[in-house]
């Protein structure tokens, strides 16, 4: 048997999960952050009122899960716990703060054991990202190339507005679905920009090539321009054949994690507190050593100073 895995998997011969199964248990759960970060609710002192959370805090969460997932497996660490450490990080980085006690409370379970996990797993989710915590997410350059489209392009600027509006929404509604996609880790932000405003415009059948080659990218070389095209057009693949996911698969993927989960970075498990007791006990050990030699070298110096 694994050391520190579940004793259910100790003799009936459960196999762990296969690369599949560990994307789909990911695309669920990227799609639950979605749906965490869309009814999070203010915890004010009379009642609860669903502010949500904004675009930029649920993109930069689902890319730092992408990433800490790059290295770690599902079955190391649950994808609930980073799921909601990545949520939190994320309100802090992208300035929209909220309170721990706020945020846990928007947690089923208990208060006080979902805080420690979140606590708990932050560090560790600050690690695996290198202290790279800065997101540029596509929605600020989305904004830009809007303005950008609105000053420059003449079909769009001869749109009614309510038009330029559809424009504008089918577009971040094609970057929230790109989230469920690898292209926040392929391309760059103005790509997926990009790739949305065409989409976009392509759905209300308006034809910004021309802006895109002549005004757009006018000062490019040519070769720059067709490899900027061939990245649209990835992206944009990618984007339109995101595969579904049954409820019924994630459900049996949830059943064979529990029997292979590795029970030494499970906060429920006895194995956890055990391994958190140890290192508590060691780090008061260090300090305790820490205290005593800090004390025999200021005793050193006195004899010293007093030429004894």
């Amino acid at each position: 048997m694994t050391v520190g895995y579940s004793e259910e998997n100790k003799d009936d011969g459960t196999s762990f999960l296969d690369l599949k199964e560990e994307r789909i248990l990911l695309r669920h759960y990227e799609y639950a952050l979605k749906e965490f970060c869309a009814r999070f609710q203010d915890s004010g002192p009379h009642e609860n009122k669903v502010i949500g959370l904004p675009r930029e805090v649920v993109g930069t969460a689902i890319n730092y899960m992408k990433r800490f997932f790059l290295n770690k497996s599902v079955m190391d660490y649950h994808p609930k716990d980073i799921m909601l450490t990545c949520v939190y990080l994320s309100t802090k980085v992208e300035e929209n703060h909220v309170s721990l006690r706020t945020f846990v409370s928007n947690i089923k379970g208990d208060p006080d054991k979902n805080a420690d996990i979140v606590l708990c797993f932050e560090l560790l989710l600050m690690k695996e990202l290198h202290y790279h915590m800065t997101i540029h997410n596509p929605f600020r350059a989305l904004e830009g190339l809007i303005i950008d489209v609105k000053t420059r392009c003449k079909a769009v600027q001869a749109m009614p507005t309510k038009d330029v509006e559809k424009l504008r929404k089918g577009a971040f509604d094609f970057i929230d679905r790109s989230l469920s996609t690898d292209a926040c880790l392929i391309f760059a932000p103005s790509q997926i920009a990009l790739a949305a405003l065409l989409a976009s415009a392509s759905e209300q059948k308006i034809n910004l090539d021309s802006y895109v080659t002549e005004t757009l990218l006018m000062s490019e070389s040519q070769e720059h321009v067709h490899k900027v095209i061939e990245q649209v057009k990835r992206i944009r693949y990618m984007v339109k054949h995101i595969e579904p996911i049954s409820k019924e698969d994630v459900r049996n993927i949830h059943k064979k994690l529990m029997k292979c989960r590795n029970q030494e970075n499970n906060p429920e498990s006895e194995v956890y507190k055990r391994k958190m007791d140890e290192l508590l006990e060691e780090e008061e050990e260090y300090q305790s050593q820490k205290r005593a030699k800090i004390a025999e070298e200021e005793k050193l110096a006195e004899k010293n100073l007093v030429g004894l």
